[in-house]
This record gives structure tokens, sequence and C-alpha cells, in this order.
């Protein structure tokens, strides 16, 4: 499988259904305690992006873009409704946004993260599809010229941050993912009286 840099149409998305899934394996003892265990260190994001279809120009451009994906073979970018920014949904991204690392004098490339913090818990994500142009990165808060890779998410500065900076930066990225069907089945008639067309697609890790 390879990944195709193209992006699923934005209006579509943008009215899709989905969000993050975890795995929890549950196991319940025979003094009726359970025990918990997540084999698996993130969020694995799914959607549905046939909510976000609203005429049949839509479902041709759909149509389209699975074709030239051959089906589920290729990812692609995603841009998740709900989750796209290195700051507030509502608010422009800042070089401070996120931390990134701390600079020891000889590294020069850092990988974009973005955390989420609740109660004193941390998650940790990582982020490798950046949107080309859009990351702005600081070292201990100075707005400082990085390039980024928007293939790998990967922020590099000229020269190496000084031992003990702080390199943060701000972002918009996509959600790799591909379509977790081979087949969209998609009935008109059934779409002129209203019903939503099911256009599964599913995060690659």
């Amino acid at each position: 499988m390879t990944f195709h840099d193209d992006l699923f149409p934005l209006d579509i998305a943008f009215n899709s259904e989905g969000g993050p899934t975890r795995r929890t394996d549950i196991v319940t003892l025979v003094s009726g305690k359970e025990e918990r265990n997540s084999p698996h260190a993130g969020s694995r994001r799914a959607f549905n992006a046939g909510y976000g279809v609203k005429s049949l120009a839509d479902i041709e451009r759909v149509i389209a873009f699975f074709e030239a994906r051959l089906g589920r073979l290729h990812a692609f970018r995603f841009r998740d409704p709900f989750d796209w920014k290195s700051c507030a949904l509502a608010s422009a991204p800042q070089p401070t946004d996120q931390i990134l690392g701390t600079g020891d004098g000889a590294q020069t490339s850092f990988q974009l993260v973005k955390a989420y913090e609740s109660g004193g818990d941390r998650a940790v994500r990582i982020i490798t599809k950046p949107v080309a142009g859009s990351v702005v990165a600081a070292l201990d808060g100075v707005p400082t010229p990085a390039a980024t890779d928007h293939l790998t998410g990967l922020v590099s500065f000229a020269s190496p941050p000084a031992a003990g900076a702080v390199v943060t930066a701000g972002f918009l990225f996509d959600t790799p993912v591909r379509f977790d069907t081979d087949s969209l089945r998609i009935n008109l008639a059934a779409f002129r009286a209203g019903d939503i067309p099911s256009i599964p697609l599913i995060e690659v890790l």
C-alpha cells in the first residue's frame, strides 16, 4: 500500500461522522472484578463520510476519489472535522501550541505531536500529515524559522536548538486514512428519499 498525498473533498469531510476509537481488552474475574488492558498505545480514528454527501455531484466526486485510490489499496489525507488544529478549533495555530521536545545542542529535527490533557492525565499523538505551509515553530517562545516535511511531520531547524531550549510548534494537520471497503453501495432511490450512503474510512497508523 502507498500513500496518495491527496485530500478527500473538504466540504464532504466537514459534514462526516466519526472520531477516535480505543481498544481495551477486559477480563471479568470470578470475584466480579475486572482486569483491563489496552494493547494499543493510541487511538485509531474511523469515519463515515456518507453523512457529508448532500448531492449527486458529491456522489460523483466520492466515486471518482474511490476509483483513483483503488478502493482500500491507497491511503490519503482526510480533514477530521473535530480535530485538525494544534489549538482549539475556534483559534488560529500559534508557535507555542505544542511542545515537541527540548534541544540538546545536536538534534536538529523534531516530530510534530499533539497532546490531549484532562484531569491531570495526558495522551500524546504523533502528527505525520501537517498541512503544507501551516507549521509555525518557536524556541523558548521565540518564533524561529524551520522546514517541515509535510509527509512525515518532522520539523527541522537550520542549526541545532541550544541545550535546554524548549521546542514548540503550531500547525494544521490531516489524518491519514483509507477506505474501509472495496465496494461502494449507493442506491439513488434511497438517496433521494434521504437515506445516507455508507462511506467508511479508517485511520492508517
